[in-house]
């Protein structure tokens, strides 16, 4: 299981950034594709950003590209999301994923709320 640890608080004013770290426990982060998604509110869940299971790969949704920045540091078996200039559409229930590949995951950490508001 992932535990989703946020850095930072959950309302940040709009063009603030926001650091959010996810550490795995139970299974190494090595080998696995580790990824972000949210979900706004009426909205269905969403991708944000994942990095393949080889670290050769990166990908971003449209909307955050340029401003967020996905990382890992197997060592620490944590991964995180940095989030610059953010913008009320980017107010949404983050969650944070592992697994085999891209997309398909296994593993789930537990929510945490972003608000970006004025």
């Amino acid at each position: 299981m992932c535990s989703c640890r946020r850095l930072g608080g959950g309302l940040v004013q709009p063009e603030k950034s926001l650091k959010l770290s996810c550490a795995a426990s139970g299974f190494t982060l090595d080998n696995h594709a580790i990824a972000w998604f949210r979900q706004a509110p009426g909205k269905e869940r969403e991708g944000v950003s994942c990095i393949s299971e080889s670290g050769a790969s990166t990908y971003y949704k449209d909307s955050v590209r340029g401003r967020f920045t996905i990382s890992r540091d197997d060592a620490k078996n944590t991964f995180y999301l940095q989030m610059n200039s953010l913008k009320p559409d980017d107010t949404a229930v983050y969650y944070c994923a592992a697994g085999t590949v891209c997309w398909l995951m296994d593993y789930w950490g537990k929510e945490t709320q972003v608000t970006v508001s004025s």
